[in-house]
């Protein structure tokens, strides 16, 4: 039966940069070529997201108003042309934007097919809204580690959602992770998930311990998420021959690194951003990678739901979220898939 879409959505809309977010009516986007229309289920608010509200772009500029949202779930409801576009029709999908300021936090996004991955049969639908940004990155970096031979890695946000699958991840593949958090009380999160190595970065002596650690573990592969400071204190502490992983920017600050310490340790610094990590990846390759994760969904690669809100209170939950960030996550739930 063909699904009759509405005139109207609801969507939650910014203005400008760190600007506030409202909600509002607005019309239900079409399909284009090689586009489906998604009636979105669920979307969580991820640390991802504080980077582009506050006004950072991957495209280098950017049109207001906008509406966030870096990944959902939902069912497919109209397609435009194109195979793939057409076969994804009436199906469960995992998504995320094509366009950026055209996001999941809204009742209806269009988005390139390429950008969806169908869910297999019994996915939950919730933990599907979470499966592109944390896991296919941490599946990735395992990945990475594997191929590049790095007996052991470094992972600066062991506390968050994404610290605990990699940490899971590694101890599947017994590949040992040095886990860094920022205070001490994400210490017991982390040996509480079962962290052997765990370093708090606010300790004095917390490059020296990393040094001992990394030399001792062989750890050669160092996720940086921070930048600022944190990437200098990584290069210190590295052994000869590390690959530092730049992929994120969660101190909003730009990192600086001592050029004597990057040549004489022959360190590399590798930008790491995951649509085009996927994009190294043919079509059979991202379907068996997709089937991986979805396999991985409620265990290696589960999050864990703090909060579930409505988009009427976008506003609210950014705030508490932004005052209380843990390895909880809020999601939007939007409405029922099928």
């Amino acid at each position: 039966m063909k699904y009759r879409t509405p005139a109207t959505m609801q969507a939650v809309q910014q203005d400008e940069a760190a600007g506030r977010l409202f909600l509002r009516e607005l019309p239900v986007p079409q399909p284009g070529a090689g586009e489906v229309l998604v009636r979105m289920a669920a979307a969580p608010i991820n640390p991802s997201d504080l980077g582009s509200l506050a006004g950072l772009s991957y495209s280098g500029s950017r049109t207001y108003p906008i509406t966030p949202g870096n990944e959902g779930s939902g069912t497919v409801v109209a397609s435009g042309s194109g195979l793939f576009a057409k076969m994804l029709l009436g199906k469960p999908v995992a998504c995320s934007p094509s366009t950026e300021g055209k996001g999941t936090w809204a009742e209806y996004m269009v988005t390139s097919a390429q950008y969806c991955l169908p869910l297999r049969r019994g996915v939950d639908i919730e933990q599907a809204a979470m499966l592109v940004v944390n896991p296919l990155t941490a599946l990735a970096m395992i990945e990475i580690a594997r191929k590049g031979k790095h007996r052991a890695i470094v992972n600066t946000v062991a506390a968050s959602n994404l610290g605990g699958m990699i940490l899971r991840l590694g101890q599947r593949q017994n590949i040992p992770v040095i886990n860094i958090v920022r205070r001490a009380e994400q210490v017991g999160v982390v040996r509480s998930r079962g962290g052997e190595y765990v370093l708090n970065s606010s300790e004095p002596d917390f490059v020296a311990r990393l040094r001992e650690l990394a030399q001792r573990l062989k750890a050669t592969l160092f996720l940086d998420a921070i930048g600022g400071e944190m990437t200098q204190q990584l290069a210190d502490a590295a052994p000869f021959g590390s690959t530092l992983l730049l992929y994120s920017k969660m101190s909003q600050q730009n990192c600086s690194v001592d050029p004597f310490v990057a040549l004489v340790k022959s360190l590399r610094f590798h930008g790491w951003f995951l649509p085009n990590w996927l994009r190294t990846k043919n079509l059979f390759q991202s379907i068996a990678f997709s089937r991986h994760a979805q396999n991985l969904l409620a265990t290696d690669l589960s999050s864990h739901i703090g909060r579930r809100v409505p988009l009427s209170s976008a506003q609210a939950a950014l705030d508490r979220y932004v005052q209380g960030m843990t390895n909880e996550k809020v999601l939007f739930r939007i409405g029922a898939a099928g």
